[in-house]
């Protein structure tokens, strides 16, 4: 079993009004073999705090630790985060001209493994993968997500955990812009993915749709860069219930009052 822990994490970024903090002291604990759902209105720290532990430049740790098995993930470079089995699956993937997926793919899992992987297994398992997720086969020599749909990039995410096969992937807001068939095939994918390698998910998401289709052991409720609340599944229920506004409305009373 490995862990990822994060400990009283305080992260910023530069605006242009100035140095503003988003993550104001995190602290969570994740194990393979768990999914934990980060849920929250937008603002609160989400993605800051995915980005982060990919090793985004752009956020800057004031104070805390992230680490996996003990090992400083901070004092990593972001290739080091993603050999020793991190791997983030963005909100908005970028395109990639010149770079035919096929190449990316094998690029990629060559610089995770440190060696090549057979030429023989590795077009079986990217086919394999491929069909299930309901990619035709012509995408593989097509440009990393160029001129592909929402729902292709997202797809073509779930493809890149289903073969790199991570300890740990932070998913952010991979649901944003599917329609349900997408949703569902997506689903599946991170599904087998988990099955196959016993992985560790970070589910971020504003909604509760994705998690009628892959369960959480574990919700957190983010708000204005901390953990407002915790619990298990029945939490995102009554979020779906209730939204935010009770968490949104004592953040209020507790800047009013300072």
């Amino acid at each position: 079993m490995s862990v990822l822990e994060i400990k009283d994490l305080h992260v910023s970024v530069e605006t242009e009004q100035g140095t503003k903090q988003i993550l104001k002291g995190v602290d969570l604990v994740v194990k393979t073999g768990e999914i934990h759902a980060i849920m929250g209105p937008n603002g609160s720290g989400k993605s800051t705090l995915a980005y982060t532990i990919a090793g985004h430049p752009k956020y800057t740790v004031d104070s805390g630790s992230i680490t996996l098995d003990g090992e400083d993930v901070l004092a990593m470079t972001v290739d080091a985060r993603a050999r020793a089995g991190l791997f983030l699956a963005m909100q908005y993937p970028v395109e990639i001209p010149g770079v035919a997926v096929t190449n990316f793919l094998r690029t990629a899992k060559t610089a995770i493994d440190g060696e090549a992987p057979s030429i023989r297994t590795w077009g079986k398992d990217v086919k394999a993968s491929m069909k299930n997720l309901r990619m035709d086969s012509s995408f593989a020599e097509r440009n990393v997500n160029e001129g592909f749909s929402g729902g292709e990039k997202k797809r073509h995410e779930i493809l890149q955990l289903e073969l790199l096969k991570p300890k740990f992937a932070v998913l952010d807001e991979t649901d944003s812009g599917l329609d349900v068939d997408a949703l569902k095939i997506v689903s599946e994918g991170v599904n087998r993915a988990k099955a196959n390698t016993d992985l560790g998910l970070l589910l971020i998401t504003h909604y509760t749709r994705i998690l009628r289709y892959i369960t959480p052991d574990f919700v957190h409720v983010f708000v204005d860069g901390r953990v407002a609340e915790e619990g298990g599944p029945e939490l995102a229920d009554r979020l779906e219930n209730e939204g935010y506004d009770r968490f949104l409305t004592d953040v209020a009373e507790e800047e009013n009052v300072s």
